[in-house]
């Protein structure tokens, strides 16, 4: 039966009609009134739920209601709805009771013999909660096929116990941004937790984010995807290949699923705020990488898999089309019409839920440029949409960030409509710093612009903490693959290594690939080194890929998009060298925290640093070799840093500055010594002066710290003397040249400290302890009241 929820019955014809299908004696049970049209999703109404969806089709349109585990479509209610009593402008609506917890329901839209799509099922657009695949053990094996629905979820769902927990609120100039993959993350079974491949599983190794250093976590996409919707097989071993990173959103509101241990189909909303709170307790906010560009529906094909609510509700309203036809500024097949002003209120209520119901603290927007375009795809200025969100009172202390360019040319580094709010992925940043580290001539003046904040793209209405500064995200080479490929080596995913980035700006070090010449793999994790420091002194916002503080290797696949196997997955048993590279990568973080000099909320000008070549406050900035050097002047405490580039085939000699405050330079990093002298610690204090021999390839950071007794000290008064190369190896007749031949000429600088032999393999996730530093002030200590940092 039907009933008016308001207005008298009499002055409304056309009540809604209520059919069932399949046994039982549901429709009896289920009162049908009028509802409301706002707000938009399902909301609970004393006794009852409410539907209110918008929708072009204005004739045909029906509820329909699933009770739970249902499959396919035996049995279910179809309440038809009226457009003269449940529909108000454009917007349909209903009220069931009662409230039907656990059931599931779509929307008909129209008839599948009249829908361009020849589908006329949808999903609810504003779904908090889907009923699809629960577990990762589902994860790239969905029996049957992936058909979502959406569920009507208990209300208690929403009174989650945040048990007090706070945001962090970190200043954006104070983070350093880890970027992830929720299930990548602890799904090698060497990871050793009770629920690998989930938002518990990151729980379980919040330690180890601590230990780390790493204030922000950025999660990639983590609304529910199907990753099914490509049917390919890696053409090697013939396994499934699938949709891993997630960059395909199926829904906008609802967490992934696969990502959940829960059997209910809201066990993902419970978890994942689980995680957001206990990363939270932990002192690291949580980012989310969003697709807002395109969605899952791709365009004018993949009808089977790409059909779940947008289409069949109004296609010209959420995409950019023209006379029917899709515009593709994503590579995806269609383009969100974020601008148009429906769209962007149900985009803007999006962010908002993710806000104050999910918790998190920013956001990372994918292919932002294709946020700024207009319904016809003009670039606007000022993109309503963007606009929206940034000025809205309740989102001011949230982190916006933009990949500011999209897949057709769109390039608007520097540029995006940030309304001096916005930060951006700094992708001129990644490739001069790329470009210099490795040695390309003419670089070095850009090096320098990039280190100091990229004013040049940002002193504009903005700060220093608006570049997110990276060398590696996870599209692209790894960390150290960056070091180990010159090409891409794509083949397993599919497509005869046509896919992928084919300019990386990368370097073998002389060799293509794995290899087990020591010399190379040796220069290779130097160079991962050199372009940590690079980035850890940069005034900007640091972001790092996880895997890179252990030298993660995809095997040179610069696109593992598809991948969900090793190649993608945290390595939990790594080698020595590897363990080597995460005790670099710790305290090179806590340095960078611990010295606020780095942490710039105002662009560097000529008193806030020193630019040195060979010769102090003597830079060479018309030479051809990328040899640079400066000075960090510290006008609270007075310390200084002093930090060295050699990126080149050359030893190359430094004097250093004279210091005339009784203080002298102590070496902290110098990244051509073995490890655990390439960041110094308590095995011994490196009192520097004079002249300086840096091998090739290496960087090095000196701080200026008041001079102590010469009996307490191991004091170095000329680093040649004692490290040198001899003269005949050091000799300045010829150049190291590229490949191999600077491998031979190395073997005299690389191995100055050997270290006592370790097992091979370490695990990252076993607790230790570290030594204190004899030298309170030498790099980064904490109190001593506090406890020292476990892994």
């Amino acid at each position: 039966m039907a009933r008016v929820s308001f207005g008298p019955p009499d002055s409304i014809s056309g009540n809604p009609s209520v059919t069932e299908i399949g046994d039982g004696d549901l429709k009896s049970h289920v009162l049908v009134a009028r509802g409301y049209p706002l707000p938009l999703g399902l909301s609970a109404r004393g006794e009852g739920a409410n539907f209110a969806v918008y929708s072009r089709e204005s004739e045909d349109f029906s509820l329909v209601l699933y009770p739970p585990e249902t499959a396919k479509d035996s049995k279910r209610i179809e309440i038809k709805l009226s457009a003269k009593f449940n529909r108000t402008g454009q917007v349909w609506h209903v009220m069931v009771s009662p409230y039907c917890e656990g059931y599931s329901y779509m929307y008909r839209v129209g008839t599948a013999e009249k829908s361009r799509w020849k589908k006329d099922l949808v999903m609810d657009p504003v779904s908090y909660c889907l009923d699809s695949p629960r577990g990762p053990q589902h994860f790239n094996n969905i029996a049957g096929g992936y058909r979502p629905r959406s569920v009507i979820m208990p209300k208690k769902v929403f009174d989650f116990d945040w048990r007090g927990v706070l945001p962090p609120r970190i200043p954006m100039k104070d983070l350093v941004i880890y970027e992830m993959h929720v299930r990548g993350f602890t799904m090698s079974p060497d990871s050793g937790c009770s629920n690998p491949g989930s938002y518990l599983g990151i729980v379980e190794k919040i330690p180890y984010l601590k230990s780390l250093g790493v204030n922000c976590v950025e999660l990639l996409p983590v609304m529910e995807f199907n990753e099914t919707e490509w049917d390919k097989k890696n053409p090697f071993t013939g396994k499934p290949l699938c949709q891993y990173w997630g960059y395909s959103t199926v829904n906008f509101f609802s967490p992934m699923n696969r990502y959940a241990v829960g059997s209910d189909p809201w066990s993902a909303l419970d978890e994942f705020k689980t995680m957001v709170r206990e990363l939270h307790r932990a002192g690291i906010e949580v980012f989310l990488d969003v697709v807002f560009n395109h969605t899952a529906e791709f365009g004018e094909s993949f009808l089977g898999p790409g059909f779940f609510s947008f289409k069949g509700l109004a296609t010209e309203t959420y995409y950019i089309t023209k006379r029917g036809k899709f515009h593709d500024y994503t590579g995806c097949g269609n383009s969100v019409s974020l601008n148009n002003p429906i769209v962007a209120e149900w985009f803007h209520s999006c962010i908002r839920y993710w806000v104050h119901e999910m918790g998190i603290d920013g956001f990372r927007f994918d292919l932002a440029s294709e946020m700024t375009r207009s319904q016809d795809g003009t670039p606007l200025d000022s993109p309503p949409a963007i606009e929206r969100i940034t000025k809205d009172p309740t989102l001011r202390d949230i982190k916006f960030i933009a990949e500011p360019w999209d897949a057709v040319g769109l390039y608007q580094v520097g540029k995006f409509p940030h309304f001096g709010h916005w930060g951006e992925w700094n992708g001129k940043y990644r490739d001069c710093v790329r470009k210099f580290i490795k040695g390309d001539q003419g670089t070095m003046g850009e090096f320098a612009t990039r280190i100091c904040g990229s004013a040049d793209l940002y002193q504009n209405g903005r700060k220093p903490f608006h570049s997110i500064n990276f060398i590696v995200a996870h599209d692209g080479f790894s960390l150290f693959d960056l070091a180990s490929y010159n090409e891409k080596h794509n083949q397993e995913n599919g497509e005869n290594n046509n896919d992928g980035e084919k300019h990386n700006n990368s370097w073998n070090c002389g060799l293509e690939g794995e290899t087990g010449q020591n010399e190379i793999n040796t220069l290779r994790h130097r160079q991962c080194k050199n372009f940590m420091v690079a980035l850890m002194m940069s005034a900007g916002t640091p972001m790092i890929l996880m895997g890179d503080e252990y030298c993660h290797s995809k095997g040179g696949n610069n696109n593992a998009w598809c991948q969900d196997q090793q190649k993608n997955y945290f390595h939990w048993n790594t080698s020595k060298a590897g363990h080597e590279m995460r005790r670099f990568m710790e305290k090179l973080i806590d340095f960078r925290k611990r010295h606020k000099i780095l942490c710039r909320d105002e662009f560097l000008n000529s008193k806030d640093i020193r630019w040195h070549g060979s010769k102090p406050f003597k830079p060479e900035w018309d030479s051809g070799y990328n040899f640079l050097a400066f000075t960090f002047v510290d006008h609270q405490k007075s310390d200084d840093l002093y930090v060295a580039f050699n990126a080149g085939h050359h030893h190359y000699g430094l004097t250093l500055p004279n210091r005339q405050d009784g203080r002298s330079w102590y070496r902290i990093i110098d990244t051509n010594l073995a490890s655990p002298k390439d960041f110094a610690t308590g095995d011994g204090n490196y009192q520097m002066s004079g002249n300086y021999q840096m091998a090739p390839y290496s960087c090095l950071v000196m701080k200026a710290l008041p001079s102590m007794e010469a009996d307490s000290l191991k004091r170095v008064k000329s680093f040649r003397n004692t490290f040198m190369p001899s003269a005949a190896a050091a000799s300045s007749s010829g150049a190291f040249g590229t490949g191999l031949g600077i491998l031979k000429r190395a073997q005299t600088f690389q191995k100055l400290d050997p270290i006592k032999e370790s097992p091979s393999m370490v695990n990252l996730h076993v607790p230790r302890t570290y030594s204190r530093f004899n030298l309170k002030d030498l790099a980064a200590i904490p109190d001593e009241e506090e406890e020292e940092p476990q892994m």
